[in-house]
C-alpha cells in the first residue's frame, strides 16, 4: 500500500470532511432522494437524478478521503530540524525576477493549497527545493518562462 506523507492538521482536516460526509451529506442526499422518488415518474425527474449524481459524488470522495487516510504517514515538521529543505519545512524564498519574498511549506499532496501558501511535495518547486540550503538558489520552469528563487530561511515547526 502506497503510503501518503502529510502533516497532523493535513489529516485532520480530511478526517473533518470524511465526518461531515458521513454524517451530514449521505444521510441529506438519503433524504433528497427519497423525496424525488415520491415525486412519481423518476425518468423526467431532475430532482432525483441530481440528488443520485451528488450521491455519487460523495459516494466517491468517502472511498477516497477513507484510501486516503487509512494509508496516512503523519511526520510532525515540529520534530525535524537540520539546514536543508525537507519535508514540513517553511522555507522563504526571493523570487530574483520580481524581487518579492515569498514563504512556503512543503506539505503532503492531499493538503497542498497554493492560496495558503502550502506546496505539495509533488510539486516541480518543491522537488527542486529538496535538500537545498540557504543561499542556494533553484530554477523550476513555469508557464511565463522559468522562474528562478533564492533560498532565504528554512524553519520547521
Amino acid at each position: 500500500m502506497q503510503k501518503f506523507p502529510m502533516t497532523a492538521a493535513g489529516l485532520i482536516a480530511l478526517e473533518d470532511e470524511l465526518r461531515m460526509l458521513k454524517a451530514q451529506e449521505r444521510p441529506a442526499i438519503i433524504r433528497a432522494i427519497a423525496e424525488a422518488r415520491a415525486h412519481g415518474d423518476l425518468s423526467e425527474n431532475a430532482e432525483y437524478h441530481a440528488a443520485r449524481e451528488r450521491q455519487s459524488f460523495v459516494e466517491g470522495r468517502i472511498a477516497e478521503l477513507e484510501e486516503i487516510t487509512s494509508a496516512a504517514e503523519v511526520i510532525d515538521p515540529a520534530a525535524l530540524s537540520g539546514d536543508t529543505v525537507m519535508f514540513g519545512a517553511s522555507i522563504l524564498l526571493l523570487d530574483e525576477d520580481t524581487e518579492k519574498e515569498v514563504t512556503y511549506q512543503i506539505v503532503g499532496m492531499h493538503e497542498a493549497d497554493v492560496k495558503r501558501a502550502r506546496l505539495s511535495i509533488t510539486s516541480p518547486l518543491a522537488k527542486a527545493l529538496i535538500a537545498k540550503r540557504v543561499g542556494d538558489t533553484v530554477s523550476v520552469p513555469a508557464p511565463s518562462g522559468d522562474r528562478t528563487y533564492e533560498i532565504l530561511k528554512i524553519t520547521y515547526g
